[in-house]
């Protein structure tokens, strides 16, 4: 299990000593599988019928994160994967509650819902079949998929192919759910974790490490206006709890989880580079997939969230222990003392 030796996990294996890899063993079952294929591609009957016989909750986290990512690729893990996992939960025979992980990017800003996600995967399907026929460099059909999918995504309304294909991977799951009780949670930009299981702990973090390393000169943002996060430790715990409140409830619930934060991380360097074309086309390239983050005014409604805390402590759960209240972090510090330090620890090596 390539995930264990990570560092996220050391405050366990300190505390377990030589138990932790048979603590793991108890805990974990390794299953290969493949949201983007029937039956997740478990072709073990047994083992299939062993989980729709005795799982009672999924949670799906199941996606492709880059903003600009292939079309195919995208379609397959963050839609049609979301279909999947949800036609694969009907047939367990014990569930309470599918919680599925989106983001609260997946709303339309200025665009139509009237779209055809069959359509979308005939786009798909015949765009690589007429690169293909072309012998095209695989270099060259990556980046045709990928601007096909900001271009498809922008024609309906979403800022970038993740948040278009995330969202109609939600339509589907409200469409073809019935009454399955089902949890969309819809966390904001996730950043390093602020307590567990140790301040600060985070990877994949994509939006500063080019400016962090210097490979562009400046990051842009609109120092005015407010950026949604949230430490990932958070969405966790909101996930946990998520779960178990809105357990065995036949409506789709819809959650917001994040805080807003006014802030701006953006400094000029100095000096010509010879690669300086290069550098201006990257910069203005982070430009246009971030800016409907870095520049974006609406107001998300995280009642929800709220309501999900105040049970926490009117039915004498761990809230201390399954916390997600952003309301109790100090930014200024946070940002300074654990986020940023976090950034350059784990993802600058």
């Amino acid at each position: 299990m390539e995930m264990i030796p990570k560092e996220v996990f050391k405050v366990l294996r300190e505390k377990l000593g030589a138990g932790f890899d048979d603590f793991v063993l108890e805990k974990i079952v390794l299953i290969v599988g493949d949201t983007a294929c029937e039956n997740l591609r478990i072709e073990d009957s047994d083992l299939r019928d062993g989980l729709w016989r005795e799982v009672d909750i999924i949670v799906n986290t199941a996606a492709a994160i880059k903003f600009d990512e292939r079309y195919d690729v995208a379609l397959g893990t963050n839609t049609i994967g979301a279909k999947n996992v949800l036609h694969f939960a009907k047939k367990y025979l014990k569930l309470q509650n599918l919680v599925h992980v989106s983001t609260v990017s997946t709303e339309t800003l200025n665009g139509t819902l009237d779209l055809d996600i069959v359509h979308e995967h005939k786009v798909v399907r015949e765009t690589l079949d007429d690169l293909r026929s072309q012998g095209v460099t695989k270099e060259f059909e990556r980046t045709a998929m990928k601007e096909l999918g900001l271009q498809r995504a922008r024609q309906y309304g979403w800022p970038n192919t993740y948040a278009f294909t995330k969202a109609m991977g939600e339509m589907l799951i409200g469409l073809l759910r019935g009454d399955l009780p089902v949890t969309i949670l819809r966390p904001s930009i996730i950043t390093s974790t602020i307590r567990e299981p140790f301040p600060g702990w985070t990877e994949g973090i994509r939006y500063l490490i080019g400016y962090g390393k210097g490979k562009i000169p400046c990051f842009l943002a609109d120092p005015a206006l407010v950026i949604d996060l949230i430490p990932g430790d958070m969405v966790a715990n909101a996930m946990v709890v998520a779960s178990v409140l809105h357990a065995n409830q036949p409506s789709q619930y819809i959650c917001h989880v994040l805080q807003l934060l006014n802030a701006v991380f953006c400094q000029y360097w100095q000096g010509l580079f010879k690669d300086l074309k290069g550098k201006i086309k990257l910069v203005l390239r982070l430009g246009e997939l971030y800016e409907p983050y870095i520049f974006f005014e609406g107001v998300f409604d995280d009642s929800k969230s709220e309501k999900m805390r105040l049970k926490l402590s009117t039915r004498n759960l761990e809230a201390d222990t399954f916390c997600f209240d952003p309301n109790c972090i100090d930014w200024d510090d946070y940002m300074v003392n654990i986020h940023l330090p976090g950034v350059v620890r784990h993802n600058l090596k």
